[in-house]
C-alpha cells in the first residue's frame, strides 16, 4: 500500500519562510478570498480556542485498532511502520458492518492532479463497499483557498468540505463556525464507537478539530515529528567521500567545497525550509523558559537562522533557480544539480521510487537536523492535525451519517481491505499484485488518486511494500529526531484569532524571500518586526496571554 495521505503533505509550497518556525500560516499564493457573507445569527463564539477539561468532554473516547500491528511502533512522536509485503488473503476487515445507506452526500475536496470521471470504476466500487453515494466536487489543490472561500460566503454548501489548515486565514477560520455543524451528538465519548476507525484516531488530532467550541472538524492525524528533512545524494556523497555536516559552520564549509558553478552542480536548494530547526527557533507564540510571552519573530533564534540562511546565498552555494524561485527543486536534486533538498516525509519514497529505473545509483537519505553550534537540536512538535472534513450545517440526520460513514471507511488502518481499496482501487482493474507489491495499472494510475483519503486518516504510519527501507528510514529518523522535541505552549490547540489581526504576519513572507537572497538589509527585518509590534502584535500578544491564562498551556 501507498503511504498514508497524512504522510503526503503539500511541501514547502504549502509553508511559509522558515517552515518550522515563524510564519506557519501565510495565505498562499493567489491571495486571501474575501468573504462577505459568513456571517449569519449564529451566536457562538467564533475565536479564541477549548481545550484542557473543557475539551475533553467534547472530545470521542479514544479506541486503539487491534487489526493490524506495525512492525515499527510509533515511539518519540513518530509515524509507525509497516515493513512487511502484502498478502490480499491476509487482510483485515475493519468495517465489519457497511455504515452507509446509500443516500447521496455532495463532497468538496481539494485535488492535485486530473480529477477521476463521475461514475468511474474506482469510485463505484469505494461507494459499493462503503455504501455511500457521492458526488465529487473535486477542486485545483492549488487553488483551493478561493474556491473555498467563495463557497462559503455563499448560500450553497456541498453537504461535506475538506478544510485544510493553510486556507485557514482571514474571514475563512471563523466562516467554520458559522456554517459547519458540531458533531458532538454523533461522536462525542462513547458514540463514535459506532465508526470504529474514527474512535481510533488519536484524542489528540481530535482535539484540533475544536471549532468555536464545538467539535466540528474529522481530523487526517499526522506525527508530532513531522518535520521538514533534509535530505542529500548519498550516493554522490559516498562517491565523493563528503561527511554529513553537523553543525552550521560545517555545513557552510562542505557547501562552498561541494559547489562548482562551472560543472552546473550546487550544494544546495534554499535551506530557509529547515534552517529555523537548526537554530531552535520556536514557532508561533510560546511562554519562554524567561515566563513571557513571545512570537517567533521576537526571537534571537529566528534572525540567526534568518543570517545563516543569507551566507549560503551569499556564498554562491544555492542554486540559481532557488535564488530565482523557479522550477522544481526536487527534478534540480534527482538530477544531480544540488545534492540537499528540503521537503516532507513522503519526498523520500517519491523519489526513490520514481529513479529506482531510470537511475539505479542513485541514492537518498536525510541528514539529522543538527543543532547551529553543533550539538543536539531543539526541535518544536507538529501540528497533530492540519487537515479536516467538515458537514454543513442543516444537514439531514441521514446525509450526516452517510458523510460519517465514508469518513470511517476512508480512516480504515493500514493492513485491512478497507485501506486497500481506497488506496490502490480493485485488484485486477486498478492494480496487481506481484511479489507481494501492488502495482497500478493505467487505469489505477487515472482513476485512484486523492479525493477519498482526504476525507479522514489513520493514525500516522509509513508502508511502502515496494521499498520496505525507505519505511524504516522514515520512522527511524523521525524516533531520532522526536527525541529532541518540545511542544508549544498553543500545542494541540485550534485557535482562531480575531479578524482584525488575520494579515498582521503576512507582510514578514515576502521581506524574508528578499533579505536572504541579499535584496533586503537586516535593519528592515528589525523594522517589520516593530512595525508588527505597534500595528497589532502587542495586543495580539494580550489576547494570547488572557487565552492561555484561561485555558492553559498546551505543554
Amino acid at each position: 500500500m501507498t503511504p498514508n495521505a497524512a504522510n503526503i503533505s503539500s511541501g514547502p509550497s504549502r509553508r511559509s519562510f522558515l517552515a518550522s518556525t515563524a510564519v506557519a500560516g501565510v495565505a498562499v499564493a493567489g491571495g486571501m478570498p474575501l468573504l462577505t457573507a459568513c456571517g449569519g445569527s449564529d451566536s457562538e463564539s467564533r475565536e479564541g480556542a477549548t481545550s484542557g477539561k473543557a475539551a475533553d468532554k467534547l472530545l470521542p473516547t479514544y479506541v486503539a485498532s487491534t487489526v493490524a500491528k506495525p512492525d515499527l511502533p510509533s515511539k518519540n512522536g513518530s509515524s509507525a511502520g509497516y515493513t512487511g509485503k502484502v498478502s490480499l488473503a491476509a487482510l483485515a476487515t475493519s468495517v465489519p458492518d457497511q455504515l452507509g445507506t446509500g443516500a447521496p452526500v455532495k463532497i468538496m475536496s481539494p485535488l492535485w492532479g486530473t480529477p477521476p470521471k463521475p461514475g468511474c470504476a474506482y469510485y463505484k466500487a469505494v461507494d459499493a463497499a462503503a455504501g455511500t453515494k457521492v458526488t465529487w466536487q473535486n477542486q485545483d489543490g492549488n487553488t483551493y483557498g478561493q474556491k473555498l472561500g467563495a463557497v462559503l460566503a455563499s448560500s450553497s454548501i456541498p453537504d461535506m468540505v475538506v478544510v485544510p489548515n493553510w486556507e485557514l486565514v482571514g474571514k475563512i477560520a471563523n466562516a467554520v463556525t458559522a456554517k459547519f455543524m458540531d458533531l458532538g451528538p454523533y461522536l462525542a465519548g462513547d458514540k463514535v464507537k459506532k465508526y470504529p476507525n474514527l474512535a481510533a484516531i488519536p484524542s489528540d488530532a481530535w482535539r484540533m478539530g475544536i471549532f468555536g467550541g464545538a467539535l466540528r472538524g474529522i481530523p487526517m492525524p499526522s506525527a508530532p515529528a513531522s518535520f521538514i528533512m533534509p535530505y542529500y545524494r548519498k550516493d554522490i556523497f559516498d562517491k565523493k567521500g563528503y561527511s554529513v555536516p553537523k553543525s552550521a559552520e560545517e555545513f557552510l564549509s562542505w557547501a562552498k567545497d561541494a559547489t562548482s558553478a562551472k560543472a552546473k552542480v550546487y550544494a544546495c536548494g534554499d535551506m530557509s525550509w529547515v534552517s529555523g530547526s537548526i537554530f531552535g527557533a520556536c514557532p508561533g507564540w510560546n511562554i519562554d523558559d524567561d515566563g513571557k510571552l513571545r512570537y517567533g519573530i521576537e526571537r534571537p533564534e529566528y534572525l540567526e537562522a534568518l543570517e545563516w540562511t543569507r551566507k549560503l546565498f551569499d556564498a554562491g552555494v544555492v542554486h540559481p533557480d532557488d535564488r530565482a524561485r523557479s522550477g522544481d527543486a526536487g527534478q534540480r536534486f534527482t538530477a544531480g544539480q544540488i545534492l540537499v533538498f528540503n521537503s516532507d516525509a513522503s519526498a523520500w519514497y517519491q523519489k526513490t521510487a520514481e529513479q529506482a529505473q531510470a537511475n539505479p545509483d542513485f541514492q537518498m537519505d536525510a541528514m539529522d537536523i543538527f543543532g547551529a553550534d553543533g550539538g543536539n537540536p531543539t526541535l518544536y512538535a507538529s501540528s497533530p492535525a492540519t487537515i479536516w472534513s467538515m458537514i454543513r450545517k442543516g444537514a439531514s440526520k441521514e446525509t450526516v451519517e452517510n458523510a460519517l460513514a465514508a469518513a470511517d471507511f476512508a480512516a480504515a488502518p493500514y493492513g485491512t481491505k478497507e485501506r486497500m481499496l481506497v488506496d490502490y482501487g480493485v485488484e485486477g482493474t486498478h492494480f496487481t499484485v506481484k511479489d507481494g507489491v501492488p502495482v497500478k495499472t493505467d487505469q489505477g494510475n487515472s482513476e485512484v488518486i486523492n479525493a477519498w483519503t482526504m476525507l479522514a486518516a489513520p493514525a500516522p504510519y509509513f508502508a511502502h511494500p515496494d521499498f520496505p527501507d525507505v519505511a524504516r528510514k522514515q520512522v527511524e529518523w523521525q524516533q531520532r529526531m522526536g527525541a529532541f522535541m518540545k511542544k508549544t505552549s498553543t500545542y494541540g490547540m485550534k485557535i482562531v484569532e480575531p479578524t482584525r489581526y488575520a494579515n498582521l504576519a503576512s507582510q514578514h513572507e515576502q521581506l524574508q524571500i528578499d533579505y536572504v537572497r541579499g535584496n533586503k538589509k537586516l535593519s528592515d527585518v528589525q523594522a517589520a518586526i516593530s512595525t508588527w509590534r505597534s500595528s497589532g502584535g502587542d495586543k495580539l500578544r494580550d489576547w494570547y496571554k488572557e487565552l492561555l491564562d484561561k485555558n492553559g498551556s498546551g505543554n
